[in-house]
């Protein structure tokens, strides 16, 4: 593993994608230490006890929001901007069409995500600025809107800092800030676990086991995520002129969790949403409805596993054309051997895919759920160990590490990884 380490510092171009990557971070991790002016982050700190939808927001921008820094909302104005944009291709024949368009259409649709990510973590921040007004020092209209704007001013910020490590870094910048915002929190997880067994919280076995868990977790989730079900294709053989062409053989893959982690997010947020509110509406029949709603309980888990299933469904029903793989496969000369090529060949795909789809719901379902395991088995409470992170993490890892692979191979040196 050294060695493949010492490869890829060997290429000049990928060392410097990899220290500029590592400066953006480096800015990044700074940022989160900036605080809002005008509000005192005390009293913020007093809503992350419950695991409502601050929580999700804090896990997202790396401890960010509990400080109320500058990047408290983190770059999820511009994740939200890029799935109602991705929906919204369905519906609106105008981006549907740039998304057909290539290069050209491509930018066409990141400008248009860049100006929804503006008004949504403007409309965003009013909205928290005015929720939690609590711990706003004097919080009268001018003050509001000033860290309205600072907070989408740090959006923004972080919007351009990911663009600038997709075009000189290494990686995907909006899905490593991401990343790196989540792997910031694992030193105080780690200092909060040894505070436990300093104290005679938990014992020593219970800290082996969370460990045998996690690493069985990570070995589970890159099994799955790197799984396909590949469906054999044929080509005809056919004749131009003095030349034959086709006549090979390939295959599509379908992934097992097409959906990725986006299910989980859409299902957090509906559950966690009206328990956030229920903190602000001191109304007692509400008080009770949320509380049917924490995190954890039975009522709570049962909907959140239902909700998973629901938009695994409906997220990969939007986002993978089968329909077009056919029409594809029949424009090229393509076929599945003992299918005929159109509408049969799309049916079969389809077919398929709600199977592989079925599985990846409850592969995430289950992987949303852990939490509440490892708590029971290991006893081991204030540590998050979600499976929205670990499918975030392990994501992004897998795709980097895919990216530094091509660029080491290209070199002609051994691959990075084995």
């Amino acid at each position: 593993m050294l060695g493949a380490l010492a490869n890829v510092f060997k290429i000049p171009e990928l060392r410097q994608k990899v220290i500029f990557t590592l400066i953006m971070f480096a800015i990044f991790r700074m940022g989160t230490h900036i605080p809002v002016p005008g509000v005192d982050p005390s009293a913020i700190e007093q809503l992350f006890a419950n695991g409502s939808l601050f929580g999700l927001l804090d896990l997202f921008s790396g401890g960010a929001f509990s400080k109320f820094s500058i990047f408290a909302m983190s770059i999820t104005p511009y994740i939200n901007a890029a799935i109602i944009i991705q929906l919204l291709n369905v519906v609106v024949p105008t981006l549907e069409q740039w998304s057909k368009e290539g290069q050209e259409g491509h930018k066409k649709t990141t400008k248009v995500t860049r100006y929804l990510t503006v008004v949504l973590a403007f409309l965003q921040a009013i909205g928290m600025s005015i929720g939690l007004k609590a711990a706003i020092l004097n919080p009268n209209p001018v003050n509001i809107l000033i860290i309205a704007i600072t907070l989408t001013a740090g959006t923004v910020f972080l919007m351009w800092l990911g663009e600038q490590i997709t075009a000189q870094g290494v990686g995907n910048g909006i899905s490593l800030i991401i990343f790196a915002g989540i792997v910031a929190a694992l030193p105080q997880n780690i200092g909060t676990i040894y505070h436990y067994v300093q104290a005679g919280t938990i014992s020593y076995f219970s800290v082996f086991l969370f460990a045998v868990i996690a690493v069985a977790m990570i070995v589970f989730v890159i099994h799955i995520e790197t799984g396909f079900r590949r469906i054999p294709i044929s080509y005809a053989k056919r004749v131009a002129g003095s030349r034959a062409y086709g006549g090979h053989s390939s295959h599509i893959p379908l992934k097992v969790n097409p959906a990725g982690v986006i299910p989980i997010i859409f299902a957090s947020s509906v559950l966690m949403f009206p328990v956030t509110i229920a903190q602000f509406i001191d109304v007692p029949w509400v008080k009770t409805v949320a509380g049917y709603l924490e995190w954890g309980t039975p009522l709570q888990t049962t909907i959140y596993v239902l909700l998973i299933v629901f938009f695994t469904y409906f997220y990969t029903a939007v986002t993978v054309k089968i329909s077009d793989m056919a029409e594809n496969l029949k424009k090229f000369g393509g076929f599945i051997p003992g299918i005929r090529p159109g509408q049969p060949t799309a049916d079969y795909l389809d077919y398929v895919l709600t199977r592989i789809t079925l599985a990846g719901a409850f592969f995430l379902a289950f992987i949303a759920v852990l939490p509440n395991m490892v708590a029971a088995a290991t006893h081991i409470q204030g540590v998050y160990f979600g499976g929205t992170a670990l499918l975030i993490v392990v994501g992004v890892a897998l795709n980097t590490m895919k990216q530094i692979e091509a660029m080491v191979v290209m070199r002609h040196y051994e691959g990075f990884m084995k």
